[in-house]
């Protein structure tokens, strides 16, 4: 037997969160005087599911929809990453198509694919590109093509 925890009990295991606080002063000088706000996993995945078909979200754009709903100056985009990357794997691992996040239309900063997301690059390029996305790579990275254009508010 597994002790392991799956991962909708991780997303379960933040009971402080969401929370405000003043930005840390290591990151003031790119983002000055204010507050971040961080999210709970409920709110990430509350986001993500509200990206309708052919359309986009990013972290940062999520991360940012999140701050205003706490009326703070931005919103960790570290921890909204880390919340996307386990609302996809706790998806996946449901395995219910009714009730399914469609964690592939999150995409990283810059309009990037998540290599880290269940099945890797390949998996959530095929998903995308079902929905009529263009995917190009960069060097070793890709990214959607369009992506601002296909971008949605989270709210």
């Amino acid at each position: 037997m597994s002790t392991r925890k799956g991962w909708r009990d991780r997303l379960a295991g933040y009971p402080n969160l969401p929370n405000v606080k003043a930005i840390p002063p290591a990151m003031r000088a790119r983002h000055g005087e204010g507050t971040i706000a961080t999210p709970s996993p409920a709110e990430v995945e509350e986001a993500m599911r509200g990206v309708p078909e052919g359309r986009l979200a990013t972290v940062l754009g999520i991360g940012e929809e999140i701050a205003a709903r706490h009326q703070a100056t931005i919103g960790c985009t570290v921890t909204t990453a880390i919340f996307a990357h386990m609302v996809a794997h706790a998806t996946e691992e449901a395995m219910t198509g009714a009730d399914q996040t469609p964690y592939w239309r999150t995409l990283k900063i810059g309009g990037e694919l998540n290599p880290k997301y269940p099945g890797g690059i390949e998996a959530q390029m095929s998903r995308l590109e079902t929905e009529g996305h263009t995917v190009v790579q960069r060097g070793k990275r890709y990214f959607v093509e369009d992506f601002a254009r296909k971008l949605v508010g989270t709210r």
